[in-house]
C-alpha cells in the first residue's frame, strides 16, 4: 500500500499548493467523535470510606484512618517524586495505611478493577497503555474534582487550588461543562528536541523554515549524521512537532476543526502541506534508518548518541533519556519550523500543556484521600521536589524560585517565552486516545513516515478514521467552546 507519488519541495511549491487547495473551498462543517468503549460500567462497587470531619488542616473531610492506594505510571518522571509526596501524606494522616505503586500497564491492570467497580483511589494514568479519558468521562467513571480545586491550597489558606495553577490547567481537565474530570499534573513542553553542540558543530542554528530544514538535514547527511529519529513504534510521538507546525501554517482553528471532528478538517490544505513536509525526510533519506522499528527509549538513545539531529519529543525526554544524554550535549527544544512567512502564525508557535493526567475514580473506596493526595502534590515544596528531580514544569504556577534549571528545562522555559500568546493545545489526545494513538498515530502517520503511504492515502485515512468517530453514537463526543 502506498505508492511513492511525485510532489514539488520547493518552498514556492508547498505554498502554491496551499493556494490552490484554498481554492478549491474545503469548508469543514462540525461533526462529532470516537472510538471504542475501554471502560464499562460493572459491578456494585466498594464500600466508600466515611467521611472525615473538615477541618481548617483537613478541608477535603478525609477520614484518617483510612487507606489510601495510589497506582502511578512508570514513565518518564519516573516515582520518587510521588513516593516523597506520600510521605508527606502519611505524616498528615499517620493511621492512614497507604498503598504504592508503579506500573506502566495501566489499562491491562486497572480496567478489570474499573469494571468490577473496585478501582484505585489515585491514578496517574498516562502512558502507552492509558486508559480512554474520553470514555472514562462519557461513562461517569471519574470523580468530579471541582471540590480539591476550590479547598484552600496546602501552603496558603487564603488562596484556592484552582488559584495557584497554570493556565489552562483547569480547562483541560474538563470536557463539557463545568465539572473537572482530570487534573494534570506535569507542565509539558512538546516540540523538536536537538543538541545544540551538534548543531553548533554543523555551523548552523535552528531552522526556522521548512526549506532551511532541509538544507540542514543534507548537510548532515553528507557528514554521516541523520536528520530525524522518532519512536517508530509509537508514532503518536510524531505530532508533538507535526500539530504545533499544523497550527503555525493553517491557524489554530485548523486543529479546532480536527479535535472536533469536523468533515474534511484533515483535507485542510496547512494538513497536506504539512504532511508533504514530513514525508519529504523520508523521501530524501533524512530519516535515521530503522527508525519505524524504534520504540521510544532506542530512539532517544541514538539520538542523544548523536545518531540522528531532531526528535519531536515532551519535556519528559531530559529524565527519561539522562542516562545517555553526554554532560555536553547543550539539551534544547524549539517550537517547530513552519514552511515560510507566509504561515498564520509566527515562528515560535509551540505546544505546551498539562500532561501527567491524574484521576480519582468515581467508585474509589477513598475518594477524598486521592483529592487530598493530589492537593499535596500542588504545593509550592512537592512542585519545586517534581522539577529539581524530573527537569520538568508542574501545574503548580511557580516553584523554580531557588532551582537551577537543568539545560532542557531552561531551554522549554525560553520556548514558552518566545511563543507568548502563540501557544495550541490539540486536544484529540485527551478526548480520542484510541483514534489519536492507534489509528492516527501508529496506522495513518506510522505508515507515512516509514513510506508505506503518501500523504495523500495517509490523508485520506485519517479522514476516514475521524468520520467514523463522528459517526460512532456508543461515546462521547467533545468540542470546543
Amino acid at each position: 500500500m502506498g505508492s511513492t507519488a511525485h510532489h514539488r519541495a520547493e518552498g514556492v511549491g508547498r505554498r502554491d499548493l496551499i493556494k490552490r487547495s484554498a481554492a478549491l473551498g474545503l469548508i469543514a462543517t462540525p461533526g462529532m467523535g470516537l472510538l471504542s468503549a475501554c471502560a464499562s460500567s460493572g459491578g456494585d462497587g466498594q464500600d466508600k470510606a466515611e467521611q472525615g470531619k473538615k477541618t481548617a488542616k483537613n478541608p477535603l473531610g478525609v477520614n484518617d484512618t483510612a487507606g489510601l492506594e495510589f497506582v502511578l505510571f512508570d514513565g518518564g518522571f519516573g516515582k520518587e517524586y510521588a513516593e516523597d509526596a506520600v510521605k508527606i501524606y502519611e505524616h498528615d494522616f499517620p493511621k492512614a495505611k497507604v498503598k504504592f505503586a508503579a506500573t506502566q500497564k495501566i489499562q491491562s491492570t486497572l480496567q478489570p478493577r474499573f469494571n468490577q467497580g473496585t478501582p484505585p483511589d489515585l491514578i496517574d494514568n498516562s502512558g502507552a497503555e492509558q486508559m480512554d479519558m474520553g470514555v472514562l468521562v462519557g461513562k461517569n467513571q471519574l470523580t468530579d474534582l471541582t471540590a480539591l480545586l476550590d479547598a484552600p491550597s496546602y501552603d496558603d489558606p487564603g488562596k484556592k487550588v484552582r488559584d495557584t495553577l497554570r493556565p489552562g490547567i483547569v480547562e483541560m481537565g474538563q470536557f463539557d461543562g463545568d465539572p473537572v474530570w482530570i487534573l494534570y499534573y506535569a507542565y509539558t513542553v512538546y516540540g523538536v528536541w536537538y543538541s545544540q553542540k551538534a548543531l553548533d558543530s554543523l555551523d548552523a542554528a535552528y531552522p526556522e523554515t521548512w526549506d532551511d530544514m532541509l538544507a540542514l538535514c543534507a548537510k548532515a547527511k553528507k557528514k554521516g549524521i541523520a536528520g530525524w529519529t522518532y519512536a517508530g513504534k509509537y508514532p503518536y510521538y510524531i505530532p508533538f512537532s507535526l500539530y504545533p507546525m499544523i497550527g503555525k501554517v493553517g491557524g489554530r482553528e485548523v486543529l479546532d476543526a480536527i479535535d472536533n471532528l469536523e468533515p474534511n478538517a484533515w483535507k485542510h490544505p496547512a494538513v497536506k502541506a504539512c504532511f508533504d513536509a514530513y514525508y519529504e525526510l523520508y523521501k530524501k533519506g533524512y530519516i535515521l534508518q530503522g527508525t519505524p522499528g524504534l520504540d521510544h527509549i532506542q530512539s532517544q538513545t541514538a539520538w542523544a548518541k548523536g545518531k540522528a539531529l531532531f526528535l519531536p519529543n515532551g519535556s519528559w525526554v531530559e529524565n527519561e533519556s539522562a542516562n545517555v544524554i553526554p554532560p555536553d550535549f547543550g539539551l534544547a527544544v524549539s517550537a517547530p519550523s513552519g514552511l515560510d512567512t507566509s504561515d498564520k502564525l509566527p515562528f515560535g508557535t509551540i505546544w505546551a500543556s498539562g500532561g501527567e493526567p491524574f484521576i480519582v475514580p468515581a467508585k474509589a473506596k477513598n475518594a477524598e484521600g486521592g483529592m487530598e493526595q493530589l492537593r499535596i502534590m500542588l504545593s509550592e515544596a512537592s512542585s519545586k521536589n517534581f522539577t529539581a528531580k524530573v527537569k520538568s514544569l508542574t501545574a503548580f504556577n511557580g516553584g523554580t524560585s531557588g532551582i537551577t534549571l537543568t539545560p532542557g528545562l531552561k531551554s522549554g522555559v525560553a520556548a514558552l517565552e518566545k511563543a507568548g500568546s502563540n501557544v495550541v493545545n490539540p486536544r484529540l489526545q485527551d478526548w480520542y486516545v484510541q483514534l489519536q494513538k492507534e489509528k492516527i498515530g501508529v496506522s495513518g502517520l506510522g505508515e507515512m513516515m516509514a513510506g508505506r503511504l503518501t500523504p495523500a492515502e495517509a490523508i485520506k485515512k485519517i479522514q476516514a478514521f475521524a468520520d467514523e468517530a463522528a459517526k460512532d453514537s456508543s461515546i462521547k463526543h467533545y468540542k470546543h467552546q
